[in-house]
């Protein structure tokens, strides 16, 4: 057992290392000739990869490999501690606009009272205006399952009184124990 846990922990940081090293810069670019890109981005040509990299260290910046599928590769010169960090921005940028929707779980028992299933229907549009997803569940306990047309009635006043914030993704359906609708904000 513990000769196999270093190799499985081994396998693992080397395929961190592999993903993180997908851009080959300078003298790791070991092909014999590149479609160079300048750093003001204009096209300098088919060059071998040796003259690339001494115009690259000429300008005091890198050389980077773009394009690796091409043929021959495109490089380009660039400062490459900027661009990753350029890049690494992008990402952040990203992961903030992007929206996470959630799905809400309202629970009620099929002799809920007129009061209760208000209070239940305020925080139901509570969280369809935030812009989650409101999952309703009808829980039944022992005897109660034989009366599944109790559930029904609920879920089916529950989707009128919501009409108007929100629309039934998915219909109310039976699972087990427990009667459930989604419902999706307008």
């Amino acid at each position: 057992m513990s000769l196999f846990f270093p190799r499985k922990i081994f396998n693992q940081e080397v395929t961190v290392i592999q993903k993180q090293q997908r851009v080959r810069i300078n003298e790791q670019i070991r092909v014999p000739e590149v479609r160079l890109i300048g750093p003001d981005g204009e096209q300098v040509g088919v060059m071998p990869t040796r003259e690339a990299l001494t115009q690259a260290a000429e300008a005091h910046l890198d050389l980077v490999e773009v394009a690796p599928q091409a043929s021959p590769p495109v490089c380009r010169i660039m400062d490459y501690g900027k661009f990753k960090y350029q890049q690494s921005k992008k990402q952040q940028e990203a992961r903030r606009r992007q929206t996470i929707i959630q799905v809400k779980e309202i629970k009620v028992r099929p002799k809920i009272e007129e009061h209760d299933m208000g209070f239940k229907l305020k925080n139901t549009r509570k969280f369809l205006a935030e812009g989650d997803k409101v999952k309703i569940s009808v829980i039944f306990r022992g005897r109660e399952i034989a009366h599944t047309d109790r559930g029904f009635k609920i879920l089916s006043q529950m989707s009128e009184a919501l009409a108007d914030v929100g629309t039934i993704e998915q219909a109310p359906r039976l699972e087990g124990w427990n009667m459930s609708m989604i419902v999706t904000p307008k």
